[in-house]
């Protein structure tokens, strides 16, 4: 993000250019030389396809194929990590940020159970040599939510007053003392997916960390510090981490992506302890890359990870994808790399077939953006000509595009706008079938849960849901109105068909 935009809510005014539908691309698009590849040509229908109503999105209780250690088969696509789950261990659930927690939803205009904590959670930053003050949390700020082996389920999160949080979801109150780091927390935190007591974290300090959960208080267990490397942006840590079997993988503002051997165990007294060592680390960018785009190529989105690549874009537009199947000899090469001209923030959402959304920020305004649009398909096996289609998102003034990451169910994806619009799009054919305003600065990320999307507003503090039950056309069901006191920019938590989420305000809050 940029500094202005991150000392407030700066909100992009000016009409939507581009109207709705797919772009229309022919020919080939000369892009700078880090393989960009060619734009693909698309047509639409502009008759939206009639679609039964699907099926509850609730696991099934089925016998599961064996995943091979270290790798993110299709079948888990839109599955909880682990599964069966133990919680709502990271961004968007699962490592191709598919997953969004469990219902049922209710079906009538929820109340507010609690509101956490009793004075808003506030916190000074600084930025490019200024000082303001942040309250609450924001983008992406999305709780994890894990039941503990004492029966208690607990709330877990970062804020804007500089410290993780856990809260007891049925109460409000802390079950622990929060835990102190040295500058704001913008991103969301990891639960460690195979029963370690361990939550992973950045922060604005510096530093990404391993924090134990075996213990009162919560210890810091080990950091990596973004400074460690020769840096091109800054030192925070926006983006979510996966934990592949031993693997954290996570990229930093510092425009690096790190690939960490962790070495959990147990140590003499029961208590869980690691090991970590950084066995590869690599640019997120190339020198052609700065010479076409600018030094901003921070990675600020969440990697996403399928089979055994790793997948994640920054701030330049560039989106990578490495293999990792040898990393542990230290081979990690790129095989896939995509130029898509403007800064990508939110989570790249990968789907069964290994296909990949991109949504992209519209802010250079350049060729490439346009040609290319701000919400694409890339089929990351097809080198030569990856684009299947693009969207354009567009503003005549301000800033245009996508910050939050877009929902996967039911052939469609469901996205707000930067610019105010909830789409629903056809993931076969990049067609939008359906859209509604919710209001400009749109940066939480949608939900979906068994045949119901939940969706949280700025402008309006809103939540609302709609039916899927024809999901080319979602039907708006309720909305809460105003749900906080400030913009919901944070990505709701569904546990239990409770909602939790938090507020610019200052404060998280649980509905039901």
């Amino acid at each position: 993000m940029t500094s202005s935009r991150r000392r407030g809510l700066i909100i992009a005014a000016g009409a939507i250019a581009g109207g709705i539908g797919a772009i229309v691309l022919s020919g080939s698009v000369p892009a700078p030389s880090i393989e960009a590849a060619p734009v693909a040509s698309t047509t639409v229908s502009s008759t939206p396809p009639v679609v039964t109503a699907p099926a509850p999105t609730t696991v099934p209780t089925t016998t599961l194929p064996d995943r091979a250690e270290r790798t993110v088969p299709g079948w888990t696509v839109g599955r909880p990590w682990p599964d069966p789950p133990i919680g709502l261990t990271m961004f968007r659930g699962n490592p191709t940020r598919t997953w969004y927690g469990t219902g049922p939803l209710p079906d009538s205009v929820p109340e507010v159970l609690w509101q956490y904590p009793d004075e808003a959670m506030c916190g000074s930053s600084v930025v490019a040599g200024e000082s303001s003050v942040w309250c609450g949390s924001g983008w992406t700020g999305q709780p994890a939510v894990w039941e503990r082996p004492d029966g208690v389920t607990e709330v877990i999160f970062g804020a804007y007053d500089k410290a993780v949080h856990f809260v007891d979801a049925a109460t409000g109150r802390d079950t622990r003392a929060p835990f102190l780091t040295g500058d704001i927390i913008k991103g969301s935190v990891s639960l460690d997916p195979d029963g370690f007591p361990i939550v992973y974290t950045g922060s604005r300090d510096n530093k990404l960390r391993a924090i134990a959960l075996d213990r009162e208080p919560v210890e810091e267990l080990w950091s990596l510090e973004a400074n460690s490397v020769p840096g091109i942006w800054n030192d925070d840590w926006d983006g979510n981490p996966v934990i592949l079997d031993d693997l954290l993988l996570e990229g930093g503002e510092n425009g690096w992506f790190f690939v960490v051997k962790l070495n959990r165990r147990y140590d003499a007294e029961g208590k869980v302890a690691v090991s970590p060592e950084v066995i590869y680390q690599t640019k997120g960018w190339t020198d052609e890359q700065i010479a076409t785009t600018g030094r901003n190529v921070s990675i600020e989105n969440s990697v996403a990870v399928y089979d055994q690549r790793v997948y994640f874009a920054n701030s330049g537009g560039r989106v990578v994808g490495i293999d990792i199947s040898r990393v542990e000899g230290g081979e990690a090469p790129v095989v896939f790399d995509y130029w898509a001209g403007d800064d990508i923030d939110a989570s790249i959402v990968i789907d069964e077939d290994g296909m990949l959304y991109v949504a992209i920020e519209q802010e250079r305004k350049n060729q490439r953006s346009a040609e290319v649009g701000q919400l694409i398909k890339l089929d990351p096996r097809a080198t030569d000509d990856p684009l299947v289609w693009g969207i354009p998102v567009t503003a005549e003034v301000g800033d245009g595009g996508i910050w939050a990451t877009p929902a996967l169910g039911f052939g469609h994806l469901y996205v707000p706008t930067h610019t105010g619009r909830l789409l629903a799009v056809d993931t076969a054919t990049g067609e939008i079938t359906w859209e509604e305003p919710v209001g400009p600065h749109a940066w939480s990320s949608a939900v979906v849960i068994d045949d119901r999307l939940v969706v949280a507003t700025c402008e309006t503090a809103e939540l609302r849901a709609y039916s899927l039950a024809n999901p080319s056309r979602p039907e708006r069901l309720w909305t809460l109105a105003p749900a906080a006191g400030g913009c919901i920019e944070s990505t709701p938590a569904v546990w239990e068909g409770r909602i939790y989420v938090g507020s610019r305000d200052g404060f998280l809050r649980a509905y039901g």
